[in-house]
Parts: structure tokens; C-alpha cells; sequence
């Protein structure tokens, strides 16, 4: 039986033509093996090939196929975490090299697409945070002086402008950016072969390994013998504990709504709210467009209703944009959150020097991707970057916010433990199970993950998650096993979808 990674289709996956890239077929050398294909593994692998440095990326599935298919797709230098938040802990002079690295992303973004001749709809356009009814006080003016802080040509207006709702006050973020996110890669990986680097799909890596002898093994067979390693995995498979007390796992939402042609003008929009939501329009074929809302975050594996969110979203469009049609598309994605709101990027924790990851998103993966590509690139060439101690991955949670967050996150992995190891199951027969369903069932001392298929049949795996131990939970939207400690996700036969976990759900 095969079941897709996740069940919900994203606009960026229904709209655009992936090129397939053949398995790794036998060993291999090359000066650098990259693990992930997505927006930072791929632009990684772009920069050091124009760099004349020999590169092959690895990935389990498509190319673009994890969480870089499952974005938004904002391209901006407005912190999801705020430059108010973040200065707390790293200061105006951080804050400045974060605005300076979030701009310069979106730049190498404009610049690969037209240098290599990528249609994949880039534009630029002006973002808007506004802050509506029941939103957070006197937060817009702290953001405004501290993005001024960090550099940005920022400005305060009275309103968005949608005249579809009334946003009240907003700051003016200039010069954002939006794209299709894989239209722009499928270019980016032609490119990278045009420059001889070589891609291969469906190749999942098992053991990765720095030193003088670093390599990369695969399940298939083949391993890449090279001289430095990138994993570039949305969470590191190659780290066991370090980096995962200091990000927490969280699912997003999205739809996509067609709207009228000029019903909303271009540009990026957030609000402010504890539960905050954010749109963009993307031109669809035909001369259609489609308004695309995100939000409704929650802790991965901690909640059961889901599917009940894109709802939600759908419902916090319609009242604001009365002309959008019903929801074409809706899906969901995961989002690395740090302790500081800051990407880890650059060597890895208590690893050899010639390993490198980039994780931890905190909702701007595309430009925090983009970012590493710049970033991992220097440190393999052995050039200086300021941004190197920013987004250090052995940076350590500092007092206030930071250590803050630390010790909440993993006191919530903490309680999970204990809660679902000495709790109940979800049901206690499978016939509780609906046909198409999953559910957690406990026998004895042991907690076993049942999918109960289509025709009625039911497939058991433990549910202890490989990664750490935590049990899983199922997400009857995705029809999928999350891991509410450290954001492993399994297909509904236990099979690894997304990591730390790298491999499946141990059988029964």
C-alpha cells in the first residue's frame, strides 16, 4: 500500500512542473555532498557551484518537496518574531546585521531569477503589519523605532490599503518581495546541473559523517565520499539532542481563495494578533488570482482540530475580502521555531568542523533559507561573514526571552513525556476506528500507532517516535503521525516524512 507524504496539495505543487532528478546509481566523490533540496540546500549548492566547487545534493523525495512546497512564500525583512523581541536579546547592532541579511535574501532571490532567466512570477511589492482590534497595544510603535534601529526606510500609515477592511494604523515595510517558490526552484536546479553539479531524488541518506573521512550512506546502497557536509533537512537528521532543545515544532495553515482581478492590491499583509493571520495574492493562469491566507499556529502534535483551522482561515478571509471564492486549495506546513527567533546556520553542534546545518525558520524560511546559501557558502570557502555569529548553531539562550522560551519549550516536551507515556489511549478497540483514520490504542505497557485504511484493514506500529522516544499523535487533517516533542512526522504506515526522526516507526 502507498500513501502521498501528506495529504493536502499546496497552490506552489498544483501549479507548477518539477524536473525529476534520477537516484544516486553508485559511489561517489565530491568537494561537498548536501543533504535536503530545498530552498537552502538548493541555493547552497547554486552558490558553490558558481563558486567552481564540485556538488551533490541528496534528497528523499522531489526536489522542493518538504516544507519549502508547503510556504507562503513572503519574501521579507519584517521579523515574524519582531525586531522589538529580538533586539532584547541581541542588541541594535543585531538587529541590524538581521535586517542587512533578511534584505540582502530577497536580493539574491531578484538577481538568480533574472540572471538565470527564471519566470517564476518574482515581484516586489510593500508589506504591511497592522495591528486590528484586540491586537497588541503599543506594539507597532516599539516595531517601528526598533526596525528604524536596524536600518529599514520604515513608515507609519493610518491604514493598509485594502479597501475591502479597515486595517487601522500599519508600518510600511518597502521593497518586499514575492515569488513561486517552485517555479524558482525548478530554474535554480537546472541551473545548478548547467554548472555541473548533479541532483538526485528518491535517495534517502542514512548516516551522515564528518572528519578527514566524511561521507554521506544512503538506504539504497551508494554512498558520497566528501570533503565538507551540509544537511539542509527543515530539522537536522544528523543531530540528536543539541539543536532541538533550542526550537520548538509548529504547524501552519493556508488557503487559497480566487478572488476578482484588482479585488485586493499586491502586497504582503500581517496582522498582529496572538493567533496571527498574513496574505499575499499569487496570478494564476487564465488572468485569475488567488489570495493566499496563513495562520491559525500550533504546537505540532498538541491539538485535535486541525482540520477545523483552514476553516477558521477561510471564514477570517471571506468576512474581509467578500468577493473571494470558496477555498481551491488548503494545506499545511511546519515551522521551526528558535528560542530567539533567529535561524541556526553554520557548523554543527559537537561535530566534526567540516559539518554544517541550517534549520530553525521561525516563519521566514524562504529568505532564512536563502540566507544560508550565502552564509554556508562563505564558511566552506573560508571567508569571513558578518553574519556568522548571529545565526551560530552554538549560540546559547540568553538570559530574559530567550531562556525563557528555552525553558517553557522544554518544559512542554517534558509534560508530553510523561502525559501520553502514562496516559490512556485515544481508543480502547479498534473498531472505535473510523475506516481512512488513525488512532493511538494501548496494550499493556505499550502504545501502538493503528491506521485503519480505506477498506478497513489496519497497519500497527509502535508509536514510540525513533527519534527521542515521545508517542505520536495522529493528524486526522493530513492523515499523517506528528511527534508533539521535536516535530518528526510519519506517513499513516509509520514511514518518515520529516525529521530529527530518520527513519520509521518501529513495526509491532
Amino acid at each position: 500500500m502507498k500513501l502521498n507524504r501528506e495529504q493536502t496539495t499546496s497552490a506552489w505543487t498544483a501549479t507548477a512542473q518539477v524536473p525529476v532528478f534520477p537516484t544516486l546509481p553508485a559511489d561517489t566523490k565530491a568537494e561537498v555532498c548536501i543533504v535536503g533540496a530545498g530552498i537552502a540546500g538548493l541555493t547552497t549548492a547554486y552558490l558553490l557551484a558558481k563558486e567552481g566547487r564540485s556538488v551533490v545534493v541528496l534528497d528523499d523525495g522531489p526536489i522542493a518537496g518538504g516544507q519549502t512546497s508547503r510556504t507562503t512564500a513572503h519574501l521579507s525583512n519584517a521579523l515574524d518574531d519582531r525586531y522589538s523581541e529580538v533586539e532584547k536579546i541581541h542588541g541594535e547592532d543585531g538587529i541590524r546585521l538581521v535586517a542587512e541579511s533578511h534584505s540582502h535574501a530577497i536580493e539574491l532571490i531578484e538577481s538568480i531569477a533574472e540572471d538565470e532567466k527564471i519566470d517564476c512570477d518574482f515581484r516586489r511589492l510593500d508589506g504591511y503589519l497592522f495591528d486590528p482590534p484586540g491586537g497588541r497595544g503599543d506594539l507597532l510603535d516599539r516595531e517601528l523605532e526598533a526596525a528604524r534601529r536596524a536600518g529599514l526606510a520604515v513608515e507609519m500609515q493610518e491604514r493598509a490599503p485594502l479597501s475591502s477592511f479597515e486595517t487601522g494604523r500599519c508600518i510600511v515595510f518597502p521593497r518586499q518581495g514575492q515569488f513561486h517558490p517552485l517555479k524558482y526552484l525548478s530554474g535554480v536546479a537546472k541551473a545548478i546541473e548547467r554548472l555541473g553539479g548533479r541532483i538526485h531524488g528518491g535517495t534517502h541518506a542514512t548516516t551522515i559523517e564528518g572528519g578527514k573521512d566524511a561521507h554521506v550512506e544512503t538506504k539504497s546502497g551508494p554512498s558520497v565520499r566528501c570533503k565538507a557536509i551540509v544537511v539542509a533537512t527543515n530539522t537536522p537528521v544528523n543531530d540528536r539532542l543539541v539543536i532541538h532543545t533550542k526550537q520548538a515544532p509548529y504547524l501552519t495553515y493556508a488557503v487559497g481563495l480566487p478572488v476578482p482581478v484588482g479585488a485586493v492590491p499586491y502586497g504582503l499583509y500581517w496582522d498582529t494578533l496572538e493567533n496571527y493571520h498574513y496574505m499575499r495574492l499569487q496570478p494564476l493562469d487564465g488572468g485569475r488570482e488567488l489570495l493566499i491566507v496563513g495562520g491559525e499556529d500550533h504546537k505540532a502534535g498538541q491539538v485535535e482540530d486541525q482540520a477545523e483551522r483552514w476553516g477558521r482561515l477561510e471564514t477570517w478571509a471571506r468576512e474581509r475580502v467578500k468577493s473571494a471564492g470558496p477555498a481551491e486549495y488548503q494545506w499545511s506546513g511546519m515551522v521551526m521555531e528558535t528560542t530567539d527567533g533567529l535561524a541556526f546556520i553554520g557548523k554543527n553542534p559537537r561535530d566534526e568542523e567540516n559539518v554544517y546545518i541550517a534549520t530553525g525558520d521561525s516563519g521566514m524560511g524562504m529568505t532564512h533559507g536563502s540566507i544560508a546559501g550565502l552564509l554556508l557558502t562563505d564558511l566552506i570557502c573560508e571567508r569571513d561573514n558578518p553574519w556568522s555569529a548571529i545565526y551560530d548553531p552554538s549560540r546559547k539562550p540568553v538570559w530574559g526571552m530567550a531562556w525563557k522560551e528555552f525553558l517553557s519549550e522544554n518544559l512542554n516536551v517534558a509534560k508530553e513525556y510523561v502525559k501520553d507515556w502514562f496516559g490512556g489511549g485515544d481508543v480502547s478497540s479498534i473498531d472505535e476506528i473510523p475506516k481512512g483514520e488513525g488512532a493511538l490504542m494501548r496494550r499493556g505497557l505499550s502504545k501502538i500507532a493503528i491506521y485503519r485504511d480505506e477498506k478497513g484493514a489496519c497497519h500497527e506500529r509502535s508509536a514510540v517516535c525513533p527519534h527521542l522516544g515521545c508517542i505520536v499523535h495522529w493528524n486526522g487533517a493530513e492523515k499523517v503521525w506528528d511527534c508533539p516533542c521535536h516535530g518528526s512526522r510519519f506517513d499513516a504506515l509509520g514511514n518518515v516524512i520529516v525529521g530529527p526522526a530518520n527513519g520509521p516507526l518501529a513495526p509491532i
